[in-house]
């Protein structure tokens, strides 16, 4: 799932990056095929180049590494709402059928939830802001629901709902990347499609592990085998933030 998504980042391009496997992913791809891709934290730093794994966006090791440092309300007013974010990479809870989701509560009332999550952060404004948005999360009936228990960021079926014909500044999350495989939205009806399996997995097994009838492309793809060079990478950056955080950040 890490190297699928390292993968899918372009070498050069701005991306606001989520703590855990967002910030695994992305530093994977600086690391390997995407040496100049200018990651963003949503703490203000941008062009960090961390040599462990952040434990949030607050770490030192962003601000040390990075280009330079601004004001979180100019990493969301100037960088992020004016347009000069090409990804935007996060992670989820729950998500549905049409992007939505959810990393506030879970079960019960938002009042009383059976879990309370970390909340929004910056998700929603750069699930609407981005011009294009990677989600990652682990597949199955828990995370990828039918109906979410809170909306936190607004995917497509919810911005449809409430735009009001006010032009949306990006196209939402195109690109879901699970353990199983690559969802993809459907321009036409905005729904996520299963458009690739990783290696050994099968159609079933992945309709298995969804919440909604789950619809899948008629040309579905294979994701390509991780390469040695990709797999010694990764080990070796999680290797280097057990040492330093006593765990591997975003190992999962």
């Amino acid at each position: 799932m890490t190297i699928a998504a390292a993968r899918w980042l372009r070498n050069g391009s701005v991306c606001f990056v989520g703590i855990g496997l967002p910030s695994a992913a992305a530093n994977l791809a600086r690391l390997t095929h995407a040496p100049d891709v200018v990651l963003i934290y949503e703490s203000g730093t941008i062009g960090a180049k961390p040599q462990v794994l952040p434990l949030s966006i607050g770490d030192g090791e962003l601000a040390e590494t990075a280009d330079t440092v601004v004001s979180v309300p100019e990493i969301f007013r100037y960088w992020l709402q004016g347009g000069r974010v090409d990804v935007g990479f996060l992670g989820a809870a729950q998500i549905d059928s049409f992007g939505n989701i959810n990393t506030t509560v879970i079960g019960g009332s938002y009042d009383a939830p059976q879990v309370r999550l970390p909340g929004a952060g910056g998700a929603p404004e750069i699930v609407t802001a981005a011009k294009e948005v990677a989600i990652l999360l682990k597949q199955n009936k828990r995370t990828f629901v039918e109906k979410l228990d809170f909306v936190t960021s607004s995917g497509y079926f919810e911005r449809s709902q409430r735009s009001g014909g006010v032009k949306l500044r990006g196209r939402g999350p195109t690109t879901i990347i699970s353990d199983l495989g690559v969802l993809n939205s459907d321009p036409a009806t905005n729904e996520l499609v299963l458009t690739a399996m990783h290696p050994g997995v099968c159609a079933e097994q992945v309709r298995n592990s969804t919440g909604w009838k789950l619809r899948v492309a008629a040309n579905l793809e294979i994701t390509p085998k991780p390469t040695a060079r990709e797999l010694a990478a990764l080990r070796d950056l999680h290797a280097r933030t057990a040492a330093a955080h006593g765990t591997a950040a975003g190992a999962e």
